[in-house]
């Protein structure tokens, strides 16, 4: 196993942070699986794997320079960490204790992935990690109070752990100060065929631990509580194609033993998704400059759970820690 570092460059900056240098990791078992990481965004922005031939290639889409990043319009959280929230909150407005708060509005009226300036925009620390069998990259950001309207100064964590076998892992932690809400998530897009040839991800099977999902309005916002898929296009309790399903939909995960498998037959690559997180959001990748290039998959706390006390809570207070585990095991047929 080895480990490098080497510079990306400088951030503009922004009201939420100046600029910053930002370093890329690069984490390499020794035995096909590799990843690099950026600290703007704790950002996933490579995962090479073999194929049946052993050829190892990207299988998430990435940019190829900082300000690409940067640039809110033409960047979907490629990789990104998402937080302080990930997906939505209706009109940015939740209630703790009596108290309500505003949150930054930046999807039409509404909150999504942590507002405007959100961890995917910031530069993080990082501190690598090795041990015998792995290598771990941590990175850790302090949100101030009333950073993008949430209450509380809050220590995040985000961790990518290597190991041999090919296994990939996300960790999340954060502690507060007072009383808030938290849910973070990894936003890569996922093209198992590999990222690099424009391919699209049409022709891989997906199959997903859930057999119900929540239902959206037009402004992707939950209406109601679970509701079955069965009988839906929905419906991937068992492998299938994906075909031009278009996907941007949140599943309820029917238990903690594994979330999602994913396939795809011409390069035989294969990707088993294991959490501890209660549900799951995909995205097919419908409205991107690279239409269908890949699949997000977003492993992490309900939409809009600040305003559902009927969904898993988010809240997190100043005695507790907050903890979130993904796995992705690669394989090839």
């Amino acid at each position: 196993m080895h480990a490098r570092k080497e510079s990306v460059g400088v951030t503009a900056g922004h009201p939420g942070q100046g600029p910053r240098p930002v370093d890329a990791y690069e984490l390499d078992t020794g035995d096909g699986l590799a990843i690099v990481v950026w600290t703007y965004g704790a950002t996933l922005v490579e995962v090479r794997v073999p194929d049946r031939h052993g050829r190892q290639e990207n299988v998430v889409l990435r940019h190829a320079r900082l300000r690409d990043y940067e640039d809110r319009r033409g960047n979907p959280y490629l990789g990104a960490t998402v937080g302080r929230f990930c997906r939505n909150i209706a009109y940015g407005k939740f209630t703790l204790d009596g108290r309500s708060y505003q949150l930054d509005l930046n999807d039409r009226r509404h909150h999504i992935h942590g507002g405007a300036y959100g961890f995917d925009r910031v530069v993080w620390d990082a501190e690598l990690t090795r041990t015998a069998d792995a290598l771990t990259l941590r990175l850790r950001y302090l949100s101030p109070d009333g950073d993008q309207g949430y209450p509380g100064a809050l220590a995040a964590e985000t961790s990518y752990r290597v190991e041999a076998g090919g296994r990939l892992t996300f960790e999340h932690r954060a502690t507060t100060s007072a009383s808030t809400i938290v849910g973070f998530t990894n936003h890569a897009y996922w093209n198992l065929g590999g990222s690099g040839d424009g391919g699209v991800i049409d022709d891989h099977r997906l199959r997903l631990n859930a057999t119900h999902m929540l239902p959206f309005d037009d402004e992707f916002l939950p209406v109601a509580g679970p509701a079955p898929v069965h009988g839906t296009e929905y419906d991937f309790t068992t492998a299938r194609r994906l075909g031009r399903t278009r996907i941007d939909n949140f599943f309820t995960l029917s238990d903690p033993a594994w979330a999602a498998e994913m396939s795809d037959p011409t390069s035989g690559r294969r990707m088993r998704v294991v959490t501890d997180q209660p549900g799951i959001g995909l995205y097919s990748a419908d409205r991107y400059a690279r239409s269908r290039a890949g699949l997000c998959l977003e492993t992490g706390a309900w939409p809009d759970a600040a305003n559902r006390p009927e969904f898993p809570s988010a809240r997190l207070d100043p005695d507790g820690v907050y903890t979130s585990r993904t796995t992705h095991h690669f394989t090839v047929d």
